[in-house]
């Protein structure tokens, strides 16, 4: 049996057992070393329906998901992805099994990830979906002029510890920036990346956002559009702790504004001169389960029970 498959065994009885009834030893995954870079009422985002199950008599749960304007990246392969429309048939996809599937139990969409392979501008890996506004396509994406917005009902009921026994990171949510084809022929990159304007993390059973500002407000319009333009802003860590239960986030873009709330109840806005700036990207959402670990037998989950996208 080779390691992967042992861990995979040992998480599947974490879920069934519960989380604090069972625990497994470390597994040794090979690390892949990359050096490329809602209302408090939660419970109504869940889907009411139930399936009935004519072997057993009982009823089980789905997630409140449509994956047709979504495609998943793996910590597997190079990294392996799948899109739309196979990604519609993530249930009984064998290669995505392991890494993204349905807990009947709850009507979560759970993805699993460890450190394993990773994207060109990373080195951390994910099981992380990325937005795809033509299904199938990375080409067609939306600035804040257009606007967005993404709403979730998730959990992280597990994620590795270090040795000091604190808990790792893992980002749940993030709104990307992307260069069109002209910027980046423009100031000679060979691909469409830029920065993520906001990335927002479970930290330590809290909710933490990060955004990004620029380094010198008096660059050119050509300028900024270099990576090397943009850092971090100071982080923002609501001060509703989170832990392991269900909550929902609510993510709002508009011109020159971001908008996050936690649970309808408490809100983090960031409208300046920097977001303006950010005006000249493209962008598209993600959501899911990339892990700040590059740690052998480290590992997180992160759960959705409800996740849309509005334009």
């Amino acid at each position: 049996m080779t390691t992967n498959t042992t861990h995979l065994i040992c998480f599947s009885l974490l879920l069934v057992m519960g989380l604090s009834a069972f625990s497994c030893e470390s597994s040794s995954e090979e690390i892949i070393e990359d050096t490329q870079t809602e209302d408090s009422n939660i419970e109504d985002d869940v889907v009411d329906d139930t399936v009935p199950d004519d072997n057993e008599g009982s009823t089980y749960l789905l997630p409140e998901i449509d994956l047709s304007n979504w495609k998943v990246t793996l910590p597997i392969g190079a990294p392996d992805e799948v899109k739309p429309p196979e990604i519609l048939d993530y249930a009984t996809n064998e290669a995505l099994l392991p890494y993204m599937y349905n807990d009947s139990t709850d009507g979560s969409l759970v993805f699993y990830t460890f450190p394993g392979s990773s994207t060109p501008n990373s080195t951390y890996s994910r099981t992380e979906l990325r937005e795809q506004m033509e299904p199938g396509s990375n080409n067609i994406n939306w600035t804040f002029a257009q606007g967005g917005r993404m709403t979730g009902t998730l959990s992280v009921p597990f994620i590795s510890e270090d040795e000091n026994g604190k808990k790792y990171r893992t980002i749940i949510m993030q709104i990307h920036g992307r260069l069109t084809n002209e910027q980046r022929d423009l100031i000679g990159e060979d691909d469409n990346n830029a920065p993520p304007v906001l990335k927002i993390y479970w930290n330590d059973g809290k909710v933490r956002v990060h955004t990004k500002k620029l380094k010198n407000l008096d660059v050119s319009n050509e300028e900024l559009l270099h990576t090397s333009a943009w850092e971090d802003d100071v982080p923002y860590s609501f001060p509703e702790p989170v832990g392991t239960e269900k909550f929902s986030l609510e993510v709002i873009a508009s011109e020159g504004r971001i908008e996050v709330i936690l649970n309808n109840n408490e809100s983090f806005v960031k409208e300046d001169i920097h977001m303006e700036k950010w005006g000249v990207f493209e962008n598209y959402f993600k959501a899911g389960n990339y892990l700040i670990s590059k740690d052998e037998g480290t590992s997180a989950v992160v759960k959705y029970y409800a996740l849309q996208v509005e334009h």
